[in-house]
């Protein structure tokens, strides 16, 4: 695989384009929005300057990642020629399979179309594709360009070859992949949420503030980050999402969101994407 086309070019989709880029695919981001688009790459560019003033990359493989990375303002421009699709758009079933449903028609016949959703069905997303066997979940985490985890995500028609390519472009990507079987929350989701949720029980509760539940988590067990700055992370919004998804799909009451999640998205408090979660976050621009 050489050629790589990321959709959405938001806090997901600019990273993926970042580690495509940086592995040696010629690589093509675009959005609904192609407004967004000078933006993303820009942050693409700042991110690989940072890893170059801390010695993690070298100034050539800087600037030959950044002359491989391209932006498109239409889809079939993006797609038309690619191996690898992956998908970053928003959380929602409905917006997800609707692509995919019309990737299939734009795509070649063996480029692998991969979703970075993190808790929704695979399988759905696949079956509106017309092409399930060339599908599977590739589920990065942010930062992408920092964090080594990526969940290979197969459904029950997955082919074992696209597994296989996928998981050696995963390496190139210099990611360490794990296979997860197509279940509601796959492995880290439904792990990460479920701490993520009663340490913010445990603060509705007034058993200690938000900084000490995830000093206690980053010093007592050795997480790099507490459970409420992932949330903050991730987006209280969308971690509301998924926590509404995973209760629903498992019939099971440790996913029902606490009531201070329900408040926090509901006055624009979504975590570091707006400045202001359980925690108070620099502004994006700085």
């Amino acid at each position: 695989m050489t050629r790589v086309a990321v959709i959405g070019a938001g806090t997901m989709g600019h990273g993926i384009a970042h580690v495509a880029a940086l592995a040696g695919c010629d690589t093509v981001l675009t959005d609904a929005a192609p407004d967004v688009l000078p933006a993303a790459l820009e942050r693409i560019r700042r991110n690989l300057e940072r890893g170059v003033a801390r010695g993690k990359l070298t100034p050539d493989a800087m600037d030959a990642a950044l002359a491989r990375c391209r932006t498109a303002s239409e889809l079939d421009d993006a797609v038309q020629n690619t191996d690898l699709v992956i998908e970053a758009v928003v959380e929602r079933l409905d917006v997800k399979r609707a692509l995919f449903r019309d990737l299939h028609a734009l795509t070649p016949p063996k480029c692998v179309l991969a979703t970075n959703t993190s808790s929704l069905s695979v399988g759905a997303i696949a079956e509106a594709s017309g092409c399930p066997e060339r599908v599977l979940g590739m589920h990065f985490f942010n930062p992408v360009h920092i964090m080594k985890l990526v969940e290979l995500v197969v459904h029950e028609t997955t082919d074992p070859h696209v597994l296989a390519t996928v998981r050696e472009i995963a390496i190139r990507m210099d990611k360490e992949p794990i296979t997860v079987k197509d279940r509601p929350g796959f492995a880290s989701s439904r792990l990460g949420i479920v701490l993520g949720l009663e340490a913010m029980r445990m603060l509705e509760e007034g058993i200690a503030s938000a900084s000490d539940i995830d000093t206690a988590m980053k010093l007592g067990y050795g997480h790099p980050m507490g459970p409420l700055e992932v949330s903050d992370l991730v987006g209280l919004d969308v971690r509301l999402a998924i926590a509404e998804y995973l209760e629903r799909e498992l019939d099971d009451t440790r996913f029902a969101p606490p009531a201070i999640l329900r408040r926090k998205v509901e006055a624009g408090e979504l975590g570091k994407k707006s400045g202001r979660g359980f925690h108070e976050w620099p502004s994006q621009s700085s």
